[in-house]
Order: structure tokens, then sequence, then C-alpha cells
């Protein structure tokens, strides 16, 4: 490995073999089509497809249509099928399982508690199993040879008035489950601005709760700064910061106040380029903003945000990046750093992941390339 080089010996093993970290990630859009299609066989509930290929392609035209509103109907089936502890617990692991197995050292894996309460299910209920599964997921990793930590992020659903409970259930039993780091809002973003949640996240500022907050929708710019305004931490998605910058004649990047406040406080930016071209935000991975902003300095990570709807995976969402702006290998390091910096894990857990997996996985690659 050159480190100053373009990666042209990346392909799918080594990217495989890359230590990274997924910060952007929902545990209903993450599950194995097999497990979807046992699970919704066990209820009674009915699938577009019960050959798992097929159901896979399904998923991934919904995502393709770069259509929000389309995007998010296909979590009708997985949610239906998250409504015991068993099954949630069952995906959890998996995740957890295939996060490793890819090459993940360190995950956040988020989801809505609200979503999985159609059964009767209780809050606690819920996000218990979710941890119980990570927990499992890590240990059958461990026994596979992987070493991976995997949390949870709490979402509240935007279009939703229960976000303070939300918020509330965080501060409550993180103090119980050190898996529980952070409170989110997701769902449908246009007309639905943050400030609408202003109780809720005055709540997690109040609480000293970890924030992080989507925002990859129209009206662009006023919902990343809405949502920096109310305590974020990190930024789901941001890609259209892109429209806050221009591109100098010398190729350098040139910032409006938005986007260099983002780059001088060093905000995060989950970034999950396949998604973000399936809605519609940019055209194709080449004209996503992830190179531009990491060669300019901005802290960016890359991330599946759902691995089922949009048929990728951690290390092929890295190999498409990589691919798409020529990354060399220090700015493949670079993703990995930065994620691992602005995780919610406690800071003595940063050191020692960094320290026994990071570092020995990309020196173990040095050697090898």
């Amino acid at each position: 490995m050159v480190q100053g080089q373009p990666v042209a010996d990346l392909d799918a093993d080594s990217a495989r073999a890359v230590p990274k970290v997924l910060l952007h990630d929902h545990l209903d859009g993450g599950l194995r089509p097999t497990t979807a299609i046992e699970l919704a066989d066990a209820i009674g509930w009915s699938l577009p497809s019960t050959d798992p290929d097929a159901l896979q392609a399904w998923f991934t035209r919904g995502a393709d249509a770069r259509d929000i509103l389309q995007y998010l109907a296909t979590f009708e089936h997985t949610l239906a099928v998250m409504q015991t502890t068993g099954a949630i617990e069952r995906v959890a692991t998996e995740a957890v399982e295939d996060l490793a197995a890819d090459g993940v050292a360190y995950a956040e894996v988020r989801f809505a508690p609200a979503l999985h309460t159609e059964s009767g299910l209780a809050l606690d209920d819920v996000v218990g199993a979710v941890t119980d599964g990570f927990r499992r997921g890590e240990e059958r990793a461990a026994a596979a040879g992987h070493r991976i930590v995997v949390n949870a992020i709490c979402c509240a659903m935007r279009t939703e008035n229960d976000s303070l409970e939300i918020a509330q259930l965080v501060d409550r039993l993180r103090h119980g489950d050190p898996k529980v780091v952070a409170f989110d809002l997701a769902g449908a973003e246009t007309g639905w601005p943050p400030s609408l949640h202003a109780e809720a996240l005055a709540h997690a500022r109040a609480r000293h709760l970890n924030i992080t907050i989507h925002a990859s929708e129209p009206p662009d710019l006023e919902l990343i700064s809405d949502a920096i305004a109310h305590g974020a931490h990190r930024i789901g998605h941001g890609v259209r910061l892109r429209a806050d910058t221009t591109i100098a004649p010398d190729g350098t990047l040139v910032l409006g106040t938005l986007a260099q406040h983002v780059l001088d406080r060093g905000i995060h930016l989950e970034m999950a380029p396949t998604c973000n071209v399936q809605i519609g935000a940019v055209p194709s991975v080449a004209d996503h903003p992830i190179g531009p902003f990491l060669r300019a300095g901005f802290s960016v990570g890359v991330n599946t945000d759902n691995r089922l709807m949009s048929g990728v995976l951690p290390s092929s969402e890295l190999l498409a990046v990589a691919e798409a702006f020529a990354l060399t290998w220090d700015e493949v390091r670079a993703l990995t750093g930065h994620a691992l910096d602005a995780s919610f894990a406690p800071f003595d857990e940063r050191r020692r992941i960094r320290r026994e997996v990071v570092d020995p996985g990309f020196a173990e690659l040095v050697e090898q390339t």
C-alpha cells in the first residue's frame, strides 16, 4: 500500500478487509431477505415475493425510484415482521453478524422504538430486544473471529408528536444500558423541520444527550441549519450542503457561511452516497459531495443507510466512493478515522477500537499490498 497513491488495488475483498466505522444504518432497513421471508411466513404477512433474490430486487426497485416517499413506503414490510421481541432481537443479532463479516469495527445502528409497538410491545422492551440482539451478535462475531462493537441510536419520527417521550426514553435507558447512545429525528423531512420538535431537542440538550438529526431533503440548507441550531452533534446525510459550495477555477472548494460553519466546528456528516442517489439528491456517486468535502477537510464518513433497500454493504459503498474519486489510502483511512472520532462511543472505547482494531487492520493491509 502506497499511502499517497489512488487505491487502484481496492477490490471487493480488500474493501471488506478495510476496518470500517458505520454511523448511519437503519435496523429496519437492513434485514436479510431470507429472514424477512421467514418472519413474514410466521405471522401470515404477505410479501411482494417469497424468493430471496426477487424480494431483494423489489426492495431495491423501490429505492431506485428517486422518490423519497416511495423509498419510505418499502418499510411497511420490514416493520410488519418486527413486532415481537424475538423477531427484533433476531434482526439485531444478524445485523451485527453481517456488519462484522463485512469488516466493520464499530457501528451505530438506529431504529424508531415506537414503530415496533403495533402488537403491544412497550418501548423499553423494544429497545431491550435490540440491544440484547447487538450483544448476541457481538458474541457470535467474536466466535467467528471478527471484533465489532455495535451501539443503538433511538429515533423519533418527525411526523409524529412523541419526540419528547423518545428523548426521555433515551435519557432514562442510557444509564442502565450503555448501548443506548443517542437520540435522532428521522422520517419525512420536507415540511417537518427540527424546530417542530424543539421541546424534545431542548430536553436532549439539557440532559447532555448525543444528538444526530436527519437532514437530506429540501429545503436543503434550511434543514441543515435548523438541525445545527437545535443541537445536532452530527448531521444525517447532509448531502445538500453542497448547495452552499462552489468550485473555483483552480478546483478548490469555495464555502458559503453554513458550509464554513460545519467545517470550522467539525460537525460530522453521515453520508450515504448510494441512498442519496436513489432519493434524487445527487445524479450519481461521482456527483456526490463526499469526495470534495473530504479533501476540503470536512469530517465525513461512508454509510449504508438501508442495506436491504439500497442493496449495499459498507464495503460496496466504500469501493464505490474510492473508485468515483480515486481516493488515496490516506483518504480511505481518514474516512474511518473521521467516523470513529465522531462516534458516540465513550472516549476510552474509541481509543481502544483505534488501537486494537483500526490501526492493526490498516497495518496488515500495508503489509499485504
